[in-house]
């Protein structure tokens, strides 16, 4: 070959690499240079602001306000002691929503931005819990004691959740004056060196009111040490306001209670205690560790916006060419969503998380007494940052969030919400012609996300709002995390089942409460159901014979009793809220909702704890909107279950449900009995639950149709032209790669440790 003919193939291939430059080039130049998306958002820019979060700066103003206007001194919670005067939590105290309808459809005045202060008032001669509405915000002139007015009494100091500060004060007892007391035993069967124990908490702290008395179970203290129970549990009475006072009232062992851990001790020196000895884990946890136990091979699938993001997000406000919603992070219940539009017309004023409640079952007594009201403890204060490809696709949009709790100073929660659009891989509808005239005719299953993870303790839930082009609207939370264990006795099998040598997965509901305020073309509704049942008739042309024929049931219900249903009632199969107007076919305008759950038993309603997770009795119950009914339950019932602050049971009183506006309450939840494959985690897949919002005559025609998804042509036409199928555009799409931004993860900020 001589120089000239490889001068010449050189050449050729510069020009084939310079050509596939371009081309790549070019095609990344489109992807990034399709035009931004504009959404209607129906004057809620600045109006979505009445649902926002409190800023931080106002939260600051809030706490200023405070310290110089009650009186009296206020410690920061952080360190304070349960004898202390201290700011338990501050957050945004919504207005009245006739107030809001004012001010977002009639142009009437603003209202004043609020906030709700809890503080704990220790150092008095009658300790308790008040609560204040504290405003204008940012520069608060007024605070108002409301909570006699919420609850009818002033809350007994018992009542309150424990502080961070409690805590660790009870860690610290527990390892400074309980361990020391049985030295031996602590040595030589708990392997114990002062760091390598753990203890999780159990809740009610008691068993009638007034108590505050807590088991602590103790596990090893190594990753997902929820699976490493010891068998050693310790009453702790922490109820006197000096922690030099508290005392240990009950040891529990190897299926034995003792008086306390001394008297343990003199058991084991006497050789009177059957102990064996635990066996140490590596820090990792062994089984326990979520490390996965294979090496990365590639990545794996990815989802991404091929023509770019189809929604905008402006502060708590979303909005798409469909959907548009205000959402916040109640810092007791979680995501609360406002002000939902489809297309320009509200259809939910509010859908809000209420709280998640699981009863345990076990042989040792920290499982038997669990009865977990995670409200109380903060499910919006136990939201934590999103890691990006996994909790939500890489390239969603993330939004922070700032609290302020058991600290003078707000937390800055980032990435705690995200938000995207998903396909869900089925379509929504389709339809594939082959008789007569030939065609195909299909959606995809095109989908708006909101979503935010919640980790109270061992339990994760990952709350799903999801917003379709037909008009839907789909709440669904996924449980994962760490199941709670107990060290597995003699007849422990009748509670669970053995997961590792000693560990028992111990028996456990979930429930979960929702509040939905729906408006169906105003806040005039009532509610309907319809169901079917078969008749015996005389067949028309034949009088001599039978037919069972189905036809449809049609009730109102039209009082709270009829719209109660309890857990395992019989539901009529459509429950819809209807509308005081009618669609083009003459029928009332409505939404339904639609359950997704496979509940356990709810607590027995003669249980003395029953009335404080009333709402858990009930699948659906729906009731007239009352101001004085903001919430199902209360952050008050967990350490007080006998008394409950808030009992949802009151608010059905049998009032009419006829044009009236209206508030549905659901639970939905289900039954875990935990197995093998449980370890090392609980996996979402078939746990989900929740449930569906449903236009039910509200339209004239399914309004996806309108959706710029759809696809349709017939087999006369081209459909491989861009013009007839959009779809056959995807390869060229497809080679579109998006610029990710560079991985993060916020998730180890503003951590406390115990």
């Amino acid at each position: 070959m001589n120089v000239r003919t490889v001068f010449i193939i050189l050449l050729l291939g510069l020009v084939a690499i310079l050509v596939l430059v371009c081309i790549l080039v070019s095609r990344g130049g489109n992807c990034n240079s399709l035009p931004p998306q504009t959404f209607p958002e129906y004057r809620q820019s600045e109006r979505s602001w009445l649902f926002a979060d409190l800023t931080q700066e106002e939260m600051l103003h809030v706490v200023r306000y405070l310290k110089t206007s009650l009186g009296t001194t206020l410690k920061d919670a952080s360190y304070a002691n349960p004898s202390d005067n201290c700011i338990y939590s501050i957050d945004l105290q919504l207005p009245p929503k006739a107030t809001s309808l004012s001010y977002l459809d009639n142009g009437g005045s603003r209202p004043p931005r609020q906030a709700l202060a809890i503080v704990y008032f220790g150092n008095q001669s009658v300790p308790n819990i008040t609560e204040f509405i504290v405003g204008p915000l940012p520069e608060p002139s007024y605070h108002h004691d409301v909570t006699v007015q919420k609850y009818g009494e002033k809350l007994p100091y018992y009542r309150r959740p424990p502080l961070m500060a409690e805590y660790k004060q009870m860690a610290f007892f527990l390892h400074r004056a309980v361990f020391p007391t049985a030295p031996s035993f602590m040595r030589e069967v708990m392997s114990y060196d002062g760091t390598n124990l753990a203890a999780v908490t159990t809740s009610p702290r008691g068993l009638r009111s007034g108590d505050r008395s807590t088991w602590l179970v103790l596990f090893q203290n190594v990753s997902g040490f929820f699976l490493h129970p010891v068998g050693l549990e310790i009453l702790l009475d922490h109820s006197n306001l000096d922690a030099s006072h508290w005392n240990v009232t009950k040891v529990f062992y190897n299926g034995q209670y003792y008086r306390d851990l001394a008297h343990l001790e003199k058991d084991f020196m006497e050789g009177c205690l059957h102990a064996q000895k635990t066996k140490r884990v590596p820090r990792d946890g062994g089984f326990s560790s979520l490390k996965p136990r294979v090496n990365p091979v590639e990545p794996g699938p990815s989802h991404y916006e091929s023509s770019g993001e189809r929604y905008n997000v402006r502060n708590n406000q979303v909005s798409s060419s469909f959907w548009n919603f205000a959402f916040r992070m109640d810092l007791s219940r979680g995501p609360s969503l406002f002000d939902i539009r489809f297309k320009g017309q509200r259809v939910v004023y509010e859908l809000s998380v209420q709280d998640t409640m699981s009863v345990y079952g076990s042989s040792n007594p920290g499982g038997m007494i669990t009865r977990y009201m995670d409200a109380s403890f903060g499910i919006g204060y136990f939201t934590n940052s999103l890691m990006r490809g996994v909790d939500c696709p890489y390239s969603a949009t993330y939004v922070d969030v700032s609290f302020l709790a058991q600290s003078e100073r707000p937390i800055l929660t980032r990435d705690a919400f995200c938000v995207f659009e998903q396909i869900s891989g089925a379509p929504l509808r389709r339809h594939y012609s082959n008789l007569y005239s030939l065609y195909y005719g299909g959606l995809p299953s095109t989908a708006l996300v909101l979503r935010s993870v919640t980790t109270v303790g061992n339990y994760d839930y990952i709350w799903n709002f999801v917003f379709y082009p037909n008009g839907a609207i789909e709440s669904k939370v996924y449980p994962t995390g760490y199941i709670m264990s107990s060290f597995l006795q003699d007849g422990g099998l009748d509670f669970g089942h053995r997961v590792s040598d000693h560990t028992l997965g111990t028996i456990h509901t979930h429930f979960v409460g929702y509040k939905v305020d729906l408006d169906i073309g105003g806040v005039k509704n009532s509610l309907i159901s319809n169901d079917m049942t078969f008749e015996n008739i005389k067949a028309p042309w034949s009088p001599d014979n039978e037919i069972r024929q189905m036809k449809m049931v049609k009730n109102v219900l039209d009082t709270e009793d009829k719209a109660a249903f309890r857990l395992h009632d019989n539901m009529p199969r459509y429950v819809y809220f209807a509308a005081n107007s009618n669609n083009k076919w003459g029928h009332k305008r409505g939404y339904r909702i639609q359950l997704i759950s496979f509940a356990g038993d709810h607590l027995p309603e003669t249980d003395p704890m029953e009335r404080s997770v009333s709402w858990s009795r009930y699948k659906l119950a729906v009731t007239k909107r009352k101001e004085n009914e903001p919430f199902s339950t209360s952050i008050y019932n967990q350490n007080d279950p006998w008394t409950p602050s808030v009992a949802f049971a009151d608010f059905i009183n049998n009032e009419s449900l006829i044009e009236e506006d209206l508030v549905a309450w659901i639970t939905t939840g289900f039954l875990h009995i935990p197995h093998a494959e449980d370890v090392p985690n609980t996996v979402t897949l078939g746990n989900a639950v929740g449930f569906l919002l449903r236009p039910y005559n509200y339209f004239d025609e399914d309004p996806s149709i309108h959706s710029p998804d759809g696809v349709f042509f017939t087999s006369e036409q081209d459909f491989t032209s861009c013009d007839v199928n959009h779809i056959a555009c995807l390869p060229k799409t497809a080679t579109c790669v998006p610029k990710l931004q560079p991985f993060t993860f916020e998730g180890f900020q503003n951590l406390t440790r115990l």
